[in-house]
């Protein structure tokens, strides 16, 4: 790796709730710097799941991004002329940005209604632990506990 690391910026919490963890969603969600679409978008979704649920629509959130994001994960590592997919654990901040990627990929992948609809549906699944953002999870878990025999490799050294 050439150089240092970019340093990490500071961002600023979302204005209507007032939390980071959204703020950074907005911006996982916005696409060509158009922030305030991406913001109608997300809080569009959050006044849906407040219509459907009558609860706080950011408990629904963390919830969901509690289920969906992974605690372990395979990375390939070369040992010997050979690749093996060596289970990691999954750093919180990781954990995050994978949880709200998969969510997003969730979201696009529905055909037919609007993203902020999309998205609130999404959301509802996975905080219930179900829908295809928990079935990648799943997915990653099961491939994590088939390769543990490589665990060994994990140690750097």
């Amino acid at each position: 790796m050439r150089g240092k690391p970019a340093p990490k910026r500071k961002i600023n919490p979302d204005p209507q709730y007032q939390h980071l963890e959204v703020a950074k969603f907005i911006n996982y969600i916005m696409q060509r710097g158009k922030k305030t679409v991406a913001q109608k978008i997300v809080y569009g979704a959050f006044d849906l799941i407040k219509k459907q649920t009558q609860k706080d629509p950011w408990q629904t959130f963390d919830q969901a991004m509690k289920k969906v994001g992974p605690t372990v994960e395979v990375r390939g590592k070369r040992v010997g002329g050979a690749n093996y997919q060596v289970p990691f654990p999954v750093r919180d901040e990781r954990r995050f940005t994978v949880a709200a990627r998969w969510i997003i990929t969730a979201a696009k992948a529905i055909k037919g209604k609007p993203m902020a609809e999309k998205l609130a549906s999404v959301l509802l699944d996975s905080a219930k632990g179900e829908g295809p953002a928990v079935k990648k999870r799943e997915d990653v878990h099961r491939m994590a506990e088939a390769n543990k025999a490589f665990a060994h490799f994990a140690r750097f050294g």
